[in-house]
C-alpha cells in the first residue's frame, strides 16, 4: 500500500451553486451545466451542452424520469442539438438517450464496453441479471431478509433504461472529436465500469470526467456476479493517473456534485481513501476470516437503504478482492460455497511482505 497523503490541498470550486432543473450555466466558452433529478439518496446527474458550429452535443442524457424528459424538451427549444456522447451504461448516464437519438434524430457515441454491457444488463444477460447478482451476494454473506427483498424488486436497470439505441459510433481511447473551435481527447478509465469515457479539451482545459473523477464521495467500484474474481478497483486506481498528466488547474465537470480545479489533490486523496479502507479490513480480517456482507460496515458505517446496500456490498468485495490479489489477504470458500477473506500470515499487520 501507498503511503497516505496528509492535508491534501483544498479543492477550488468556480461555481458554488449548481442550475435550477430545466436552466443552465455557462462553465466555459461554449459549455453549459444542466442537472437532472435522480430518483435516489444520490439526487442528481449532472450533465453538458458543447457547443459547436452545426449544433450542440449532448454529454450523458440523464435517468428516464419525466422530470428530466420535460427538461430536456424546455433546453432543446434554445440549443440544436446534434449527438449524444454517452460517458458509460449506468441508467443516469444513458437513460434517456435512445429518447433523444428519435425525438432529435440524433446519433450516439460511446465506448464499446459501455453499449454491450447496457444490452446485457437491459437484457438480464447470463451473469447480469438481478437472479445472478443475489446468489453471488448470497455466497459472500448476504442476509435471507436482504435476498428475498432484492428478489422481489426484481430487474432495475430497465426501469432507468426504457429502450436502448440501436447503432451508435464507437468511441476509443486517444480518439478526438472536433466540436466547433474546440477539440475534445477520449480518455478511457476502468473500474467503475469496463469502458468508461471522459473527455478532454485543451483549448479549454477542461475535462468532464464522468465518474471517474468526483469532488466529494468515492466513485463506486464494484464487483459483480459476471466477473467474481475481478480486481475492478486495482484498474480504477490505476486509472486515476492519466488524470495527474492534465494541467492541475483543469476545470473538472464531475456527474456528481460541483465543478472543480485541483486534478492532483483529488486523486491523491482518493488513493488516500482507499488506502485507509484497506487498511481497515485487513485489521478486521485479523482475527477471524470474515464475509464480505460482515465487512460492509467497515466501509460504510452507516444506514443503507436497498439501492446503497447493492453498491456497498459490491464495492467491499472489491476491496477485498484487490487484497486478495496483492497477497495481502486470503481467500476461502467452504463446503458450502461461502466465501471467506482472511490474514494471510506471509504479510505483516500493514499487509506488506515479511
Amino acid at each position: 500500500m501507498t503511503p497516505q497523503q496528509k492535508d491534501p490541498k483544498p479543492l477550488v470550486y468556480p461555481f458554488p451553486e449548481p442550475p435550477a432543473l430545466a436552466t443552465t450555466i455557462e462553465v466555459a466558452p461554449g459549455i453549459r451545466w444542466l442537472r437532472m433529478p435522480l430518483p435516489f439518496a444520490l439526487d442528481h446527474i449532472n450533465l453538458w451542452l458543447i457547443e459547436a458550429h452545426d449544433g450542440w452535443t449532448i454529454v450523458d442524457t440523464g435517468y428516464a424520469l419525466p422530470a428530466a424528459k420535460e427538461a430536456w424538451r424546455i433546453q432543446l427549444q434554445h440549443y440544436r442539438p446534434n449527438r449524444v456522447v454517452v460517458t458509460h451504461f449506468h441508467p443516469d448516464h444513458i437513460g434517456l438517450a435512445a429518447w433523444l437519438m428519435a425525438e432529435y434524430d440524433l446519433p450516439l457515441f460511446m465506448s464499446h464496453g459501455e453499449l454491450l454491457s447496457a444490452f446485457a444488463a437491459w437484457l438480464q444477460a447470463p451473469g447480469h441479471g438481478y437472479r445472478d447478482m443475489v446468489a453471488f451476494f448470497a455466497r459472500h454473506g448476504l442476509g435471507t431478509s436482504e435476498q428475498e427483498a432484492l428478489l422481489a424488486r426484481g430487474a432495475a436497470y430497465p426501469k432507468g433504461v426504457p429502450e436502448l439505441p440501436a447503432t451508435y459510433e464507437r468511441l476509443r481511447a486517444g480518439d478526438t472529436l472536433t466540436l466547433g473551435e474546440t477539440t475534445w481527447r477520449v480518455i478511457v478509465g476502468y473500474g467503475h465500469s469496463p469502458e468508461h469515457v471522459s473527455l478532454y479539451c485543451p483549448e479549454r482545459k477542461v475535462l468532464i470526467s464522468g465518474d471517474m473523477l468526483l469532488p466529494k464521495i468515492s466513485t463506486n467500484v464494484g464487483v459483480w456476479a459476471v466477473a467474481p474474481h475481478d480486481d475492478p478497483l486495482g484498474d480504477f486506481l490505476a486509472s486515476l493517473d492519466a488524470f495527474t498528466a492534465l494541467p492541475d488547474e483543469t476545470l473538472v465537470l464531475p456527474s456528481h456534485g460541483l465543478p472543480f480545479q485541483g486534478i492532483a489533490a483529488r486523486v491523491a486523496a482518493l488513493k488516500a481513501h482507499h488506502d485507509a479502507r484497506f487498511a481497515e479490513l485487513l485489521a478486521a480480517c485479523a482475527k477471524d476470516p470474515c464475509t464480505a456482507a460482515e465487512l460492509v460496515s467497515i466501509l460504510f458505517p452507516r444506514a443503507l437503504d436497498l439501492h446503497q446496500l447493492v453498491f456497498a456490498l459490491g464495492e467491499t468485495i472489491a476491496h477485498l478482492n484487490h487484497a486478495w490479489r496483492c497477497g495481502w489477504l486470503q481467500r476461502t470458500v467452504d463446503r458450502n460455497g461461502m466465501i471467506r477473506f482472511a490474514h494471510n500470515p506471509t504479510t505483516d499487520n500493514e499487509g506488506d511482505p515479511k
